[in-house]
């Protein structure tokens, strides 16, 4: 029987699969993308029964595929945290470990799964998805010191950074060759230790795109939501996602979203509940055409530039 790995490209669903595969060591077929490529599961083929393990993608999008795999067969094991549907699906050949708290990622989930075998994977997982204080305690209760905590922070920012992109062209690495490079690190430390080449090459591209991205001003700024607009240029889609974190971690009372001209009339839009109350993310973004995501964190895959205004209106309404 084949197997084949499906995961978001992003810090928490690279080291998920990570962890799994340390655990449970499996040649399987990799499928996986940018980190707004969440129809992940029906690149897998349907006819013949296959295992599959589903990574920090939302069921409700991947839904149909499911249900394909399973009625040919097919052996699901599905680990998630973002909106899975009203309804979670129950058959034998399906497991399930899905939770949508917004304190919780996928890596974390697994972290659990695995009785905390790799945790320093799930740390890094868990800053990149930008739950500093969760990634914190879990450093603090390893015994890990804050140059170490302060390391896997960086690794974990840096890993949700090379996911974000209109395109794999974008990226510093396919997500699939990025996880192939730092899968060989049972321990993430070691590998900032070591200073891998991919590592090197990934923190500066995140430092000097960063740099750019904080030099943009906000497009609106009230006492409820904070706006910044970047230009149609590859470093703006590619820090993206971070800079979000990051102007949501310097504004902890303000939601806060970052729009990128993706293509002449649309916006690319990704979306940060405020810190002191992570939950609406996904219910704004399910407001417009091709948005979705979770409590905390959520995007818009195209927003019509017309519609900035109704968008930034309605994200005053949600946390108003």
């Amino acid at each position: 029987m084949r197997h084949y790995d499906v995961f978001n490209g992003d810090a928490d669903g690279i080291c998920a699969l990570i962890q799994l595969r340390h655990a449970y060591p499996l040649d399987a077929k990799l499928i996986t993308g940018v980190k707004r490529d969440i129809a992940l599961l029906a690149q897998v083929p349907v006819g013949s029964p296959v295992d599959v393990v589903v990574l920090d993608v939302s069921m409700d999008t991947n839904r149909a595929a499911l249900d394909a795999q399973l009625a040919s067969g097919s052996n699901v094991f599905y680990c998630d945290h973002h909106f899975a549907g009203d309804v979670l699906p129950e058959h034998p050949n399906l497991t399930t470990l899905i939770d949508t708290a917004p304190t919780v990622c996928t890596s974390l989930l697994i972290d659990r799964h695995l009785g905390g075998r790799y945790r320093a994977w799930a740390i890094a997982a868990a800053f990149g998805d930008n739950l500093n204080a969760v990634a914190e305690e879990l450093a603090f209760a390893a015994e890990l010191s804050q140059v170490e905590t302060e390391g896997l922070r960086q690794l974990g920012i840096c890993i949700n950074y090379n996911g974000y992109g209109a395109s794999v062209e974008d990226l510093h690495f396919h997500p699939a060759d990025l996880y192939r490079a730092f899968a060989v690190y049972s321990d993430p430390l070691q590998l900032l230790e070591d200073n891998a080449p991919a590592w090197q090459r990934l923190s500066k591209g995140y430092a000097e795109d960063m740099e750019k991205g904080l030099a943009c001003k906000p497009v609106h700024r009230c006492d409820t939501a904070l706006v910044t607009a970047l230009p149609d240029e590859p470093w703006a889609r590619r820090v993206s996602g971070v800079l979000g974190n990051e102007l949501a971690n310097r504004n902890p009372e303000k939601a806060c979203a970052v729009v990128t001209e993706a293509e002449p009339e649309h916006y690319l839009v990704s979306i940060r509940a405020p810190l002191n109350n992570r939950t609406g993310a996904d219910e704004l973004a399910r407001q417009f055409p091709s948005g979705g995501g979770r409590k905390a964190a959520a995007g818009i895959n195209k927003l019509p530039r017309e519609q900035l205004g109704s968008f930034i209106d309605a994200m005053r309404a949600q946390w108003g």
